[in-house]
């Protein structure tokens, strides 16, 4: 049983490490200007290019959230785990960023009171949203997590269609703005794709359970996100309408995202994750995170590109190749550094250990997090 819940574990990590390379996909081609406008007559074949590859990636986030939500619906909230957490974030905001200014990688113009208060206040100012959504989140673990381990299986499957046909179903079917989409930039995302996950993992899906119908459903989900926005482009190019949603399909809580993340994530559900991919994913499960905190900087995270020449792509063959070579890179550095980071926070933690102060905030942090287990 042991080997087999090891094993489980690592075919999710491989998902985790695929989602993150797919996030710094999403960075490279939209924050590196690839994408272009799709309001043109004539869309270039490199432009073309970077659609499909965003549309095959654009499920990274939601999948993240699927992996959390599948462990964390019966796991108990841990003050460490947050303060930990906090303390990653907060090292990388301050680090990286003044890092940064040090480099003259920030432009003068943009050192400002601003620029300062998003290093110091990462949570509040919204440096990381992913990091800001899922601390929200996990605060209300208890609540959640208790919520969704006493629901009987069609409370659970109906809480869930409720929340999903206000959160994504709407917004898919109706051809105009909704005022309180966030589209999936928020805690409230968060917790959908929560109870998607929590439902799978306690109760399965019956779908899911065919390898193929996961491939179907991940294939169809993101041939549906390119040909909507392609039909918009046309209506609009046409008739000038539908200008304000011409790449809905292609935002977190839209209803072909969600399928193509669930048929991915159900894929991933189906691999032993042995191997030496299995080894390697499960190694470097815990610097992950590192990645996207390194990269989506506010002192790095529209300069990072220009290193790897997203300025003289001018051919298909140059957008995989410049890709692949940033997306390969960047994950690599992001895995690096956060390993050296866990090193120094290990020898940090170790010296504070020997203190009397740092002893006695192991004690109340031990305390405490006895007591959110017990309850």
């Amino acid at each position: 049983m042991a080997q087999k819940t090891k094993r489980k574990q690592r075919n999710l990590e491989e998902l985790r490490c695929l989602a993150m390379m797919m996030v710094v996909v999403l960075h490279f081609l939209g924050k590196g200007d690839l994408l272009g406008d799709v309001t043109t007559e004539t869309m270039p074949a490199t432009q073309v290019a970077a659609w499909i590859l965003e549309a095959f990636c654009i499920v990274a986030v939601n999948c993240y959230m699927l992996i959390s939500g599948y462990f964390l619906w019966e796991s108990s909230f841990k003050c460490s785990r947050l303060l930990k957490l906090y303390a990653q974030v907060w090292v990388y905001s301050v680090g990286v960023g003044l890092a940064a200014v040090a480099l003259g990688v920030v432009p003068a113009a943009d050192l400002n009171t601003h620029y300062y208060l998003t290093l110091l206040f990462p949570w509040a100012m919204g440096h990381y949203w992913f990091m800001t959504a899922y601390l929200f989140f996990y605060m209300l673990l208890p609540l959640v997590g208790s919520a969704v381990k006493r629901m009987e299986r069609e409370k659970l499957k109906l809480v869930s269609i409720i929340v999903l046909v206000i959160c994504t179903l709407e917004k898919t079917i109706l051809p105009f703005r909704l005022e309180e989409d966030g589209q999936g930039y928020n805690f409230l995302w968060y917790l959908c794709v929560f109870l998607v996950a929590a439902y799978i993992g306690r109760y399965g899906v019956h779908f899911l359970q065919s390898a193929w119908h996961c491939v179907l459903l991940y294939l169809g989900g993101c041939g549906l996100i390119l040909a909507e926005l392609f039909v918009c482009r046309q209506i609009y190019l046409q008739t000038g309408s539908l200008g304000l949603i011409l790449k809905v399909s292609f935002e977190y809580n839209h209803l072909f995202v969600l399928l193509a993340s669930v048929g991915l994530f159900g894929m991933f559900l189906h691999l032993k994750g042995t191997g030496v991919v299995g080894r390697l994913a499960e190694a470097m499960a815990p610097y992950v995170l590192g990645v996207y905190l390194l990269h989506e900087n506010i002192g790095v995270r529209y300069v990072w590109q220009r290193i790897f020449g997203v300025e003289q792509i001018h051919s298909v063959a140059q957008l995989l190749l410049r890709t692949a070579s940033a997306v390969l890179s960047v994950f690599a550095v992001g895995i690096l550094v956060d390993w050296l980071r866990s090193i120094l926070a290990g020898i940090f933690a170790r010296i504070l250990a020997k203190t009397k102060a740092g002893q006695r905030w192991e004690a109340l942090l031990t305390q405490a997090d006895a007591v959110m287990e017990e309850s």
